[in-house]
C-alpha cells in the first residue's frame, strides 16, 4: 500500500490518457461532489459526454465551479486528461489566485493497459486518441513539466497495481499556512 497525504483544501489534478482510469480513481478516493469531471460537464451541456463540440463550454463551466469551490475553501478534484501544459493552465492559475496547494496524480500506465481499458469501457475513444494522449503524457512526464509548472506535489502511478495500492489521506491546512509549510509537515 502506498499512503499519500494531500492538503485539504487544495486542487487535485488528475493527469492521464483517456481510458487510464482517472474517473475510477477519483470515485474511489473522493466524494462525488468534490469531483469536477469534463465528461460530466459535457453531458450536462450537450446531453452526451462524448460530444467534443461541448468541450469549450464544459471547461468554462468547470472553471466557474472551481472558483466557487476554492472561494468556499473546498478540496476539488479535476477529472480531465490534463496531458498538456495548456490543459492545466487554468487550474494552476486558480490555485495561485486562491493560494491553494496544487497536487497532480499522474496515471502513467503502460500503453497496452490503457488501450485495453479504453476498449472495455462504455465511451471508447479509440487507439488514435489514446495514442496522442500517451505521447503528450510521455513528454509531460519526461520533461518534469508538472513540477516546473508549479505543482506542489506530483504522484506518479505507473502500473495498475500501484493504482490499486494507492491510499489517499488528507491533512487539513490552515488558510494562513503556506503551501510549502503544509507539505513540509507531511514530509
Amino acid at each position: 500500500m502506498t499512503v499519500v497525504t494531500i492538503p485539504d483544501p487544495g486542487i487535485v489534478v488528475l493527469v492521464g490518457a483517456a481510458g487510464s482510469g482517472k474517473s475510477t480513481l477519483a470515485a474511489r478516493h473522493f466524494d462525488a461532489d468534490e469531483i469536477l469531471s469534463s465528461d460530466a460537464f459535457r453531458a450536462s451541456i450537450a446531453g452526451d459526454e462524448r460530444d467534443q463540440r461541448a468541450t469549450r463550454a464544459a471547461f468554462r463551466a468547470m472553471d466557474r465551479a472551481l472558483e466557487r469551490r476554492l472561494a468556499a475553501g473546498q478540496l476539488t478534484v479535476i477529472d480531465a486528461t490534463n496531458v498538456t501544459r495548456r490543459d492545466r493552465r487554468s487550474w494552476l492559475l486558480a490555485a495561485r489566485r486562491h493560494a491553494m496547494p496544487l497536487v497532480a496524480i499522474v496515471l502513467d500506465l503502460p500503453a497496452h493497459t490503457v488501450l485495453a481499458q479504453d476498449a472495455g469501457r462504455q465511451r471508447v475513444v479509440g487507439p488514435d486518441v489514446v495514442g496522442r494522449h500517451l505521447d503528450r503524457l510521455r513528454r509531460t512526464v519526461d520533461l518534469d513539466e508538472l513540477r516546473n509548472e508549479g505543482f506542489d506535489l506530483v504522484i506518479t502511478l505507473r502500473s495498475p497495481a500501484e493504482v490499486q495500492a494507492l491510499d489517499i489521506r488528507r491533512r487539513s491546512t490552515h488558510p494562513s499556512e503556506s503551501t510549502a509549510e503544509s507539505l513540509a509537515k507531511d514530509g
